[in-house]
């Protein structure tokens, strides 16, 4: 078998004001290649969400799928109060600095579409910064993290509060089951807005995301996750949909956001002002699916695979 169609799995070490955590990250493709495509899933999903993309793209770039902190095969936090953007990209940036890309897109589902606009935001402010302190002892240019095509799979700077609340309500639910199907039946139910898919394709969904402990299928992450994301109040909210906003608005690259026709999370209305905004944007929306496509059928990885490799 081709070693590019299967993942390597490594470990990046990072840090939260509450200590040291590993990063796991699955790497497809050329360890050699320094043209990177990096991955990032949505709030309870794993790395391992990208493995039919990866596929497709790893004769191309070196595929890179982190399991965000708390996820997956990473570590959890010792304080479940850093689970949020700012941490998200601080260990974002470590995993770049590992990776030394000569070039570097996104592709980043819901939550990871928010941690790469914020990471493309705090690298036009560092470039600004450069600019104004040229000898403050920062990156030099051909370090600095810069984007060369951002894919924002169903999420934009303006988050619909419905679908917030729909989605907060199963995050911190327990989830141990008897057995791999039972947990694939609870995870259909709360996936429903993903969209049509044969129940081979759920398997694969779901097989990441419930490991085996002790004769029990378990959800794969740190339920204190919730904890976070209960504790934002509304005018925090508002704040960060501010800075999401200016952030996206400095993208100077490239931008494919992909919509759910029938998404709750991003408005037909909300890709509306995200491309009048920024004027490299372009939008195609999947019909049938809710928040957000899987990015596992073809006919949903081909205008994606399309719009990297132009």
């Amino acid at each position: 078998m081709d070693a590019r169609l299967e993942p390597r799995l490594e470990y990046v070490a990072c840090a939260s004001p509450a200590g040291l955590h590993r990063m796991a990250y699955w790497e497809w493709g050329d360890p050699a290649n320094d043209r990177v495509l990096l991955c990032v899933h949505g709030l309870t999903r794993s790395g391992r969400d990208f493995d039919a993309l990866a596929r497709r793209l790893a004769g191309s770039y070196r595929v890179v799928c982190p399991d965000v902190v708390g996820r997956g095969r990473s570590d959890w936090l010792v304080n479940p109060a850093f689970y949020t953007v700012p941490q998200y990209v601080s260990d974002m940036v470590t995993l770049i600095a590992r990776l030394r890309p000569a070039s570097l897109s996104w592709v980043g589902t819901s939550m990871g579409g928010l941690i790469g606009m914020a990471l493309s935001g705090a690298a036009v402010f560092a470039k600004a910064m450069l600019a104004m302190r040229p000898h403050a002892g920062m990156l030099p240019p051909d370090q600095a993290i810069r984007l060369d095509k951002l894919v924002l799979n169903d999420v934009g700077p303006r988050l619909e509060n419905g679908a917030l609340s729909r989605i907060g309500q199963y995050v911190g639910e327990p989830g141990e089951f008897a057995s791999f199907e039972d947990a694939v039946k609870t995870m259909r139910a709360n996936s429903e807005t993903f969209g049509p898919h044969t129940d081979a394709q759920w398997a694969d969904l779901a097989k990441y995301l419930y490991p085996e402990q002790g004769g029990k299928w378990v959800k794969h992450y740190d339920l204190a996750i919730a904890q976070a994301l209960a504790a934002q109040m509304p005018e925090e909210l508002a704040a960060g949909e501010q800075i999401l906003w200016r952030s996206y608005d400095a993208v100077d690259c490239p931008i494919l956001i992909v919509r759910g026709a029938l998404s709750d999370l991003l408005t037909r209305a909300t890709v509306d002002e995200m491309l009048k905004r920024n004027p490299r944007a372009r939008a195609h929306e999947v019909p049938g699916v809710g928040h957000a496509p899987t990015l596992i059928a073809d006919d949903q990885i081909d205008p994606v695979a399309n719009f990297l490799l132009a």
